[in-house]
């Protein structure tokens, strides 16, 4: 997975764990997400991942959990690792 590093040295990523929190508290499963709702294998991949999705899927998700987009996912500024080479 690529990252992309910002202006102060840390890492740009999006992350989803709020997601399988508000899933759990609504008692959506990732398995309805995919029989009932159509959600293919790969979108839960990218979700558990961390990688890219589209606002189309953010937003789906959001009318099927009846929820906001701070309940699914986070902006989170990661350190880089030391280079201690």
């Amino acid at each position: 997975m690529m990252k992309k590093t910002c202006e102060k040295g840390g890492i740009e990523m999006i992350v989803y764990d709020r997601l399988w929190a508000t899933m759990k508290e609504r008692g959506v499963s990732q398995y309805r997400l995919m029989r009932t709702y159509q959600f293919s294998a790969g979108q839960l991949s990218r979700l558990r991942k961390n990688q890219n999705i589209s606002t189309y899927t953010i937003n789906t998700l959001c009318k099927i959990l009846h929820c906001r987009v701070e309940d699914i996912l986070e902006y989170v500024e990661e350190e880089e690792p030391e280079d201690n080479t």
